[in-house]
């Protein structure tokens, strides 16, 4: 056992250069596992510096200084955030007030119409239709309880987003400012000798940077282009329902169709089986059609291609250890172990070799 043990150590961590690799891969692990609560400001800070990175260095490349493009990003992206917060959250939250009071009427609805369905259809009994409602009620009543412990807590919550529209942007700001100045800090905590490291991070950048940048347009171009045909057919709660498909591509395959399943009740709960209801989903399927055929793989021709399967394991397994961050970076981070992957093996036979 002892050989064998040895023969795969000697094998695997000959080359100091994959010692390195481990020890920053289980540290960076370590960290976000331990402290990635509390860090989550900062982490929302790195990634929004991250996607703003790409402006300011096109604005450095056209002569201006670093300082002055930083400032010009900066306050363009307050002004976003304002003219989108100003505008379009009041809208989203009337909107969610309104869904909320009209729900027990379309679940009382839902409920005649599951009712109905022994007379039109006679195999199915209505004993098993009395254990689907009387299921829906049990999951509507957890669902309420919790609605009702998350508004017990919402001085703290509101106390804690205040915090964070605060300290995010000046975390932004000082991201962007101080970049170099950060990096050559860092660096002054790694080995001088990274090659295999730095390689691997190479890589995983320049991905995780047309990812993260592709996502976000992403989601502004889906709940966009989904809010179109909702208002112009005059469809309730367009906008909050247009903000959850926007924000459901963060789930790929998933995400999709989970958000479906709302727009799909609600058009039928407005309109029933006619013809707007048909003219609605064929518009919202060619959204989504348009938007996996077209739209990504034109943002995401650079990522990895990565099979399905191992995209929708990647969102459960960072998914539940870091929650939404988890989700988001969920096919960035498989990027990064199909990379140490593919990396590990070359490096080590050759430096076995040599």
């Amino acid at each position: 056992m002892i050989k064998i043990f040895k023969a795969w150590y000697q094998k695997n961590f000959s080359d100091p250069q994959v010692i390195i690799l481990a020890v920053l891969l289980i540290l960076f692990a370590f960290v976000f596992l331990t402290f990635g609560d509390i860090l989550t400001p900062v982490i929302a800070a790195i990634v929004i510096s991250y996607v703003l990175e790409g402006a300011v260095t096109k604005l450095q490349r056209l002569g201006i200084p670093r300082m002055i493009s930083v400032i010009t990003v900066f306050v363009l992206f307050l002004i976003s955030i304002m003219l989108l917060t100003l505008g379009m959250m009041p809208l989203i939250i009337n909107q969610l007030i309104q869904l909320i009071k009209e729900l027990p009427n379309m679940i009382g609805d839902g409920q005649k119409l599951l009712m109905e369905l022994p007379q039109q259809y006679p195999l199915i009994s209505e004993e098993q239709i009395a254990e689907v409602v009387g299921f829906i009620s049990t999951e509507i009543a957890s669902v309420g309880q919790k609605i009702l412990s998350l508004s017990l807590s919402s001085v703290v919550d509101v106390f804690t987003l205040l915090v964070y529209m605060v300290v995010v942007p000046l975390l932004i700001f000082f991201f962007l400012q101080d970049k170099v100045n950060i990096l050559n800090w860092l660096k002054c905590f790694l080995p001088n000798d990274m090659g295999l490291a730095s390689k691997v991070w190479h890589d995983v950048d320049i991905k995780i940077g047309n990812y993260v940048r592709g996502k976000i347009i992403e989601i502004l171009v889906v709940g966009f282009a989904t809010y179109l045909p909702l208002a112009i057919m005059g469809m309730d709660y367009a906008a909050l329902l247009s903000l959850l498909v926007g924000l459901s591509v963060i789930i790929p395959f998933v995400g999709a169709v989970a958000v479906s399943i709302p727009v799909v009740l609600i058009a039928f709960f407005q309109w029933g089986f006619t013809a707007d209801f048909v003219t609605l989903i064929v518009a919202y399927s060619i959204v989504q059609f348009l938007d996996g055929n077209i739209l990504v793989p034109l943002l995401f021709s650079e990522v990895v291609n990565i099979h399905p399967a191992a995209i929708i394991i990647a969102v459960l397994v960072f998914g539940g250890l870091w929650g939404v961050w988890g989700v988001f970076f969920a096919i960035p981070l498989a990027t990064l172990v199909q990379t140490v992957i593919n990396t590990w093996p070359v490096v080590t036979e050759d430096s076995q070799t040599a």
